[in-house]
């Protein structure tokens, strides 16, 4: 029995590194990308507030699963989909866009090494992470600025700030009072990579899947279970740590 588990575990471990790295530059990508959705949001911009809206709304209300074969599958009908919107069709057939359009492609084809790796099945999932953590964690860290005190802000304001200013000064407290929410999105992210081997990528679940096709036995999961498990509670014993040291001036 031990011979097996270690057996599977020593397989499996082999898609680590394609998990870790889907897991840390998701969680990396997406919290500076909520950052600057935070700040434009802040801004109080009817156009720009009801954009980021629409976009957190998309992300948050749909499964990651179907996000994900959306961008790895669907990403390449959009263009043929799009024709057949009117506006969009006399836009894409303007001289002004198809020389962009030219430009693109010609610049594309004299590095094919690119395109091939922003076709892969790796960055169409750290794609559709990114796309979908930013869109909760932009909720998490606007929800820190809101619940700023307002004595804050007006005190930003009595001093001249403008409001780029202001948020210099307001967004680093917010956002350490956001790690507590915020370690359990980093844990989402981690778990949301299991996805991936879906389309496929050869990570934890990917040779998982790949050893029961061949095995069909259940305890390759439980392997693979506790290996996430290592990980998330890895994870949240480091977030722990930086929230406790980040809020030490407040106990």
């Amino acid at each position: 029995m031990f011979d097996t588990f270690i057996y599977y575990l020593k397989i499996i471990l082999q898609g680590l590194p394609n998990t870790l790295s889907l897991g840390i530059l998701g969680i990396l990508s997406a919290g500076l990308l909520a950052i600057i959705l935070s700040c434009l949001l802040s801004l109080n911009s009817y156009a720009l507030t009801k954009a980021i809206r629409t976009y957190i709304i998309l992300f948050t209300g749909s499964p990651l699963l179907v996000q994900l074969f959306l961008i790895y599958y669907g990403s390449s009908q959009f263009s043929e989909m799009l024709s057949k919107v009117p506006i969009f069709y006399k836009f894409a057939s303007s001289p002004w866009f198809c020389a962009y359009l030219t430009l693109i492609v010609e610049t594309l084809s004299k590095v094919p090494a690119f395109y091939k790796f922003i076709s892969s099945p790796w960055f169409c999932a750290y794609l559709a992470l990114t796309l979908n953590s930013t869109a909760y964690t932009t909720q998490i860290f606007y929800g820190a600025l809101k619940s700023l005190p307002k004595g804050q802000w007006q005190a930003c304001e009595a001093l001249g700030m403008d409001k780029k200013q202001t948020l210099k000064v307001i967004l680093p407290y917010a956002l350490k009072r956001a790690l507590s929410t915020y370690s359990n999105e980093v844990v989402f992210v981690i778990k949301g990579t299991a996805l991936a081997s879906m389309i496929p990528v050869m990570d934890i679940m990917g040779y998982s899947n790949q050893l029961n096709s061949k095995d069909y036995d259940f305890s390759i999961f439980i392997v693979a279970g506790l290996v996430y498990l290592l990980i998330n509670g890895l994870l949240s014993t480091i977030m722990r740590i930086i929230e406790k040291k980040a809020l030490t001036f407040e106990n």
